[in-house]
């Protein structure tokens, strides 16, 4: 099975870093999910006016607003087909400061109808956002943006406005001198700036898979609507 960043990427993935090709390549098929420890160097926020942003995403593990230096970090990466059928990938990511872990939670989708990876946010997937994805010339890493975003809950889907979320851009790379992955995030909106952050390196290892999310990393429900 092809996995959701091949089939965005086309032809460009083989472009990639080998360790980024391997660590993207992977789907449901592969019978392995991947978790990934390491540190974040900084994680940072915007301006006190920014902190309803934040606050409002801790509630349903999208943003949060404590920062920090030099705190460990774990991203759990669960390749399954959801309750849909479709190939799914989780992005758990949980940063654990001295007054308790904060977590930031979303499930990527490869989506026909949109022609793109389609990320839903948070514990019970109520924002839907386009992802578009590229090679990063430099680093030869796996560069995301992301795009339109809607909210859904029960029956209420609009497109989201803007003005009260955030644009994010991520690069994810392979350091072959540090022999580890590196990720760069920033979250800017475009009225109120730049919102949230973080920049650090981490190891991963391959895990063998039942084909199921675990509980702890499940959503906690899933939305059909892309």
């Amino acid at each position: 099975m092809t996995s959701i960043y091949e089939r965005a990427l086309g032809s460009d993935f083989e472009r990639l870093h080998p360790r980024i090709r391997e660590r993207f390549g992977a789907s449901s098929a592969d019978g392995a999910n991947q978790i990934g420890r390491g540190s974040m160097e900084e994680i940072w926020r915007g301006r006190p006016y920014t902190l309803p942003f934040l606050c409002l995403g801790m509630w349903r593990r999208i943003m949060f607003p404590s920062r920090g230096m030099d705190v460990p970090f774990t991203v759990e990466n669960y390749f399954y087909l959801d309750s849909f059928g479709r190939e799914t990938v989780s992005w758990i990511r949980t940063f654990r400061f001295p007054h308790g872990p904060r977590r930031f939670d979303a499930y990527m989708i490869w989506s026909e109808e949109r022609g793109c990876v389609v990320d839903y946010l948070g514990t019970h997937q109520h924002l839907a956002v386009d992802i578009h994805l590229e090679v990063d010339k430099q680093t030869r890493g796996l560069r995301l943006r992301s795009g339109e975003q809607r909210f859904y809950e029960r029956r209420v889907g609009f497109r989201f406005p803007m003005a009260f979320s955030g644009n994010a851009e991520v690069c994810e790379w392979f350091d072959d001198d540090a022999d580890q992955f590196r990720i760069d995030v920033q979250v800017t909106n475009p009225r109120w700036g730049p919102l949230f952050g973080y920049r650090g390196s981490f190891d991963v290892v391959r895990v063998d898979s039942t084909g199921l999310v675990p509980p702890h990393a499940a959503p906690r429900r899933e939305e059909a609507r892309e």
